[in-house]
């Protein structure tokens, strides 16, 4: 037989059969992604990974290459995997799984590998983490999570990595969750942080700054525990009706429910509510309920509290739009117009398109791409209600995007508080005498929080902090609004496992007329982020 007749066959002059018949590759030894058996061999054929556990590699390998948000990501991935059902709920939990439990999934890699992580392709470590979650946290049968796991990293590594996957994650079936975290987390007795890391899977300098926010705003240290492990469950979807533009009447029979706290709320049972009619049509959108009574509080609870002219209202960090709907929504019963700041063009576009629909309802909104801190300069004492809802470390916001717990750095806090405070002084510098403030972050520590405004209170003498628990309270449906805890005031912060929202940090302050800054303002960084 010829050369070019054994290729078309399949064959080649350099191949032959063992001693059991198995016909050997010609490519054995000279590279390429299968070596040793054809591939013609069904026991050997590459076999594809199923389509949820690509779209959940390629979710990690979005956070990881470029930044990206997981709860912005994986929508779109379900897209275009054309997934739904349970095909996109598995992805679901295997990708923000996956994310949740990185820290305790490589503390138990780490014992399973024979070199540090940091020495694993990183790629290959995505896999790893994948296959191990699905082994010991989710309810996968362990031929499946291991032999599934090995075809995902055939496919996306490479046949060589496919041994060492398989090798890895037979090491990790062993024993259970249970059993590794007593193996690899450090005792409670002699080193609670560094226990409560591993365990609830947070980096040890988030452990300990989650326990100095709860001591800080008033609450008991035992509940600390608590907190972890209510940010390691997913939430469920909430959603916000845009004022007057839909009815809890219409969500419901879109198929959503009442919310738990929020008049402008209602909840989405599972999946992605974006193919429903009022989310297609900007009538309502996805948005957390603390981050509505947020912006209640100051578009509803500030009407007794307000002293000026209120005509002109300010969001001064508007992107990505979700408060600014609330506030543009609410300005029409108010006859007030709002003026939407954000510093990045794109994220400019993102707000026009969150209020678009209020527009064509007659919500007089503009918006322009501005740097925050200087709109206090540019436009003093000129707006009446003034969000300042800054850039922070989204510490309160780690149930939905779990990647930040990994992204962010304790270095990251002390540029952040410096933006903070610039922004929340422009803020006051542009409320008008008897305006009110709402100073706000999706973040529980301190120094995002208490200590800057405590810090404008001691440089300024044209300010006053105000109780904004009753004002938060405005925007509570009447039935809940006395069960609702909100501390020991002036200020409100909201917990995950108190409220079941973000932690989201409220305080308000009023400008009165004849004061100044006391301090002189310090310098600036450049490069501000207000994303």
């Amino acid at each position: 037989m010829s050369a070019d007749r054994q290729h078309r066959r399949g064959g080649s002059s350099r191949q032959g059969r063992d001693a059991k018949g198995r016909q050997r590759s010609g490519s054995r030894g000279r590279g390429g992604p299968r070596q040793g058996w054809s591939a013609s061999r069904p026991s050997e054929r590459a076999r594809r990974a199923t389509p949820s556990r690509e779209v959940a590699l390629e979710g990690l390998r979005l956070v990881r290459e470029e930044d990206s948000y997981a709860n912005l990501v994986l929508p779109r991935l379900l897209r275009s995997a054309r997934l739904s059902g349970r095909d996109a709920a598995f992805a679901t939990e295997l990708f923000y799984g996956s994310l949740r439990a990185q820290g305790r999934l490589d503390a138990i890699l780490a014992a399973c590998v024979d070199r540090p992580l940091e020495k694993v392709e990183p790629a290959l470590l995505d896999v790893l983490r994948l296959g191990a979650h699905q082994l010991v946290e989710m309810s996968v049968a362990p031929h499946a999570a291991t032999s599934e796991t090995v075809a995902l990293a055939r496919a996306a590594v490479g046949a060589g990595a496919a041994s060492f996957v398989n090798a890895v994650l037979r090491r990790v079936g062993e024993r259970t969750l249970e059993e590794w975290l007593a193996a690899v987390a450090p005792s409670r007795e002699k080193d609670l942080i560094g226990h409560l890391s591993i365990v609830h899977s947070h980096p040890r300098w988030v452990v300990r700054a989650l326990r100095d926010a709860l001591l800080g705003h008033g609450r008991d240290v035992a509940e600390l525990e608590e907190l972890l492990a209510a940010q390691n469950r997913a939430p469920a979807v909430a959603l916000v009706m845009r004022p007057g533009l839909t009815d809890l009447d219409e969500m419901i029979d879109e198929g959503a429910t009442a919310g738990r706290w929020s008049i402008f709320a209602a909840s989405w049972p599972s999946g992605d509510p974006g193919g429903t009619d009022v989310l297609k049509q900007g009538r309502a959108a996805v948005q957390d309920e603390g981050s509505q009574l947020v912006a209640l509080a100051l578009a509803l609870g500030a009407d007794d509290l307000v002293l000026a002219d209120d005509a002109r209202w300010l969001d001064l960090c508007a992107g990505p739009g979700g408060k600014t709907a609330l506030l543009g929504g609410l300005t029409i019963g108010h006859d007030a117009q709002l003026l939407a700041v954000e510093l990045q063009e794109h994220r400019t576009e993102l707000v026009d398109r969150a209020v678009a629909t209020l527009r064509e309802a007659g919500a007089e909104i503009t918006t322009r791409t501005a740097d925050g801190t200087t709109i206090g300069t540019e436009l003093p004492a000129t707006f009446s209600r003034v969000l300042a809802d800054v850039p922070c470390s989204g510490l309160g916001a780690l149930r939905r995007r779990p990647e930040a717990r990994w992204r962010r750095q304790p270095g990251d806090i002390g540029h952040l508080s410096t933006v903070q405070r610039d922004l929340l002084a422009s803020a006051l510098d542009a409320a008008a005498p008897g305006g009110v403030v709402a100073y706000v972050t999706c973040s529980p520590h301190l120094a995002e929080t208490r200590f800057i405004v405590e810090e404008a209170l001691k440089r300024r003498d044209d300010v006053e902090q105000l109780d904004a628990r009753e004002a938060l309270r405005a925007g509570v449906l009447p039935e809940r609004a006395a069960q609702i805890d909100l501390g020991e005031g002036p200020a409100v912060q909201l917990w995950p496992h108190v409220h079941g929202t973000d932690a989201m940090y409220l305080a308000l302050l009023r400008k009165h007329g004849g004061g100044t800054d006391t301090t002189a303002r310090e310098g600036t960084d450049d490069g501000k982020d207000q994303s």
